[in-house]
């Protein structure tokens, strides 16, 4: 393709399905201990372990190196330019350092900052490869992707805001710090960073209560839904059932693994539901 697109592993895209578009993905990386590692290289149930036991994990953008050789490989490969999408700046560095990696690459590579994470990045990256695919040129790609930006809206449930605060990224969310444990909190991302929605006492009301804001969000219209969590089972399941009964233009619904990064700072049992217009 004469335009390549690249996303960081942040976008929670399946490795078939980036594959399947050519979408090139840069991981993230995780600091366990005295380790940092691309997210992909470790043991998903070790970090969940590892948070529950309170031991330090934190996460960093990746090497800039990891950035050029993904670059020039695209332009090795006939890429004429390259839109590179990634996780908001007020979330991660991971945008400054592809763009610096950017300024050292033999063809135009376009840096665009998504405001958000999750399956909100995933879907614009996969919206922009398709535009790609089908012959688009360097501005029609990335208006595709930014159509997907500004349609997409990420819904979020954790268990508590601990590890938020713990990881640095809790934003606007702080206002619902010290909420009983027995309230959880719903949460999106506005302006670029994590902000609350609502709290609601108990689980089960509150998983009802985020399944009911995301049609309220899709709004009857054609819609892509993914929900992603850190190891699907019946309660994700459960989710995309009900969705399915409840969103009569739904276009596609996809149940996927959460980032490992997104999960060392959201916790264990955190999981995500993004609706997503195709614009």
């Amino acid at each position: 393709m004469p335009v390549a697109v690249i996303t960081d592993s942040t976008a929670c895209l399946p490795d078939q399905l980036a594959a399947q578009w050519g979408i090139g993905m840069v991981q993230v990386q995780l600091r366990l201990g005295e380790r940092l590692d691309d997210e992909n290289r470790y043991d998903r149930a070790r970090i969940i372990d590892a948070l529950r036991a309170g031991e330090p994990v934190s996460t960093a953008p990746p090497d800039q190196g990891a950035f050029f050789w993904t670059y020039q490989q695209a332009a090795s490969q006939g890429a004429d330019a390259v839109v590179s999408l990634h996780i908001s700046g007020r979330m991660s560095a991971t945008v400054d350092v592809a763009r610096a990696a950017a300024r050292q690459v033999s063809v135009p590579v376009h840096v665009l900052d998504s405001g958000t994470t999750g399956m909100s990045l995933g879907f614009a990256a996969l919206s922009a490869a398709r535009a790609a695919a089908a012959g688009g040129h360097t501005r029609r790609v990335i208006e595709a992707a930014e159509r997907r930006f500004s349609g997409s809206s990420e819904l979020l449930y954790v268990d508590t805001l601990e590890y938020l605060r713990r990881g640095g990224r809790i934003g606007a969310a702080a206002a619902l710090l010290g909420t009983a444990l027995s309230v959880k909190p719903l949460l999106t991302v506005r302006g670029g960073e994590v902000a609350p929605l609502a709290r609601v006492p108990g689980t089960k009301r509150a998983l009802a209560k985020l399944t009911d804001l995301a049609v309220e969000r899709a709004a009857g219209r054609p819609v892509d839904v993914a929900i992603s969590c850190a190891t699907p089972s019946q309660r994700e399941m459960s989710l995309v059932q009900q969705l399915r009964a409840r969103l009569p233009a739904l276009h596609d619904i996809m149940l996927v693994r959460a980032s490992t990064v997104i999960g060392a700072h959201v916790g264990p049992g955190a999981l995500s539901i993004t609706i997503s217009h195709p614009g």
